[in-house]
């Protein structure tokens, strides 16, 4: 009798995690060289949102101070070598000493910094990437998320499980789930009664920290779909 196959990380090859492109986002907390299987009396961490690292808007703003540091730092350092400042450090200082604080170039340039100074304090604050649904945490230093199509992909597949039910779609958000269904030959209020119960077990097995709440609307073909 041959032995069972195990995987890299240990556990056996016919229970080893599917890696297609739907697989749920995973991270490992630091300092940590392999996942940990989950213990079933594990006490389990939060499931907080994944937070994005803002390269892009961090790199322009970097960028861009670099540039003007570079650039009063240089016409210092001529001024110090006895050398006249540059124009545009001359025009800029007459402007502002000769303008009123009322002016409207002022004002607008002053609301264009205040934007973009919110901005800057909102992507500082806000955890971002959306798209990433938190699951739930078995073992607290494992952290998995779940794509939101990833998400409306497996509802839809239970939507159109269900019997009467010719097409559906679907649209997952943070906080519900939204389906809009085609019933052919049942009637609307029994394939929505179906529907609430197929797609609460289904939210249910997807194992997200906050499952969504789903509302379900089911329409004839050809016409307008009614609130469920």
């Amino acid at each position: 009798m041959s032995e069972p196959r195990n995987t890299p990380d240990g556990t056996p090859a016919d229970d080893a995690p599917d890696a297609g492109p739907r697989a749920p986002v995973m991270e490992k907390a630091a300092g940590t060289g392999q996942t940990p299987p989950a213990a079933p009396g594990g006490a389990p961490g939060r499931a907080g949102r994944f937070w994005s690292a803002r390269r892009v808007p961090a790199g322009i703003t970097a960028l861009l101070l670099l540039l003007l540091a570079g650039a009063f730092l240089y016409d210092i350092a001529a001024v110090r070598a006895d050398r006249p400042a540059l124009a545009w450090r001359r025009e800029l200082a007459r402007q502002l000493a000769r303008r009123p604080l009322e002016d409207t170039w002022v004002l607008t340039g002053a609301a264009v910094a205040a934007a973009l100074g919110l901005w800057l304090l909102l992507l500082a604050v806000t955890p971002g990437l959306r798209d990433l649904l938190p699951m739930r945490r078995t073992h607290p230093d494992v952290r998995a998320a779940l794509h939101r199509g990833a998400a409306a992909t497996v509802l839809r597949d239970r939507a159109v499980a269900v019997a009467g039910v010719q097409s559906a779609r679907v649209r997952t958000g943070r906080r519900k789930a939204k389906v809009r269904a085609v019933a052919h030959f049942r009637e609307p209020e029994e394939v929505r009664a179906d529907l609430h119960t197929a797609l609460g077990d289904a939210v249910q097995a997807l194992g997200l920290a906050r499952p969504p709440a789903v509302s379900v609307r089911v329409a004839r073909p050809g016409r307008s779909g009614r609130k469920g």
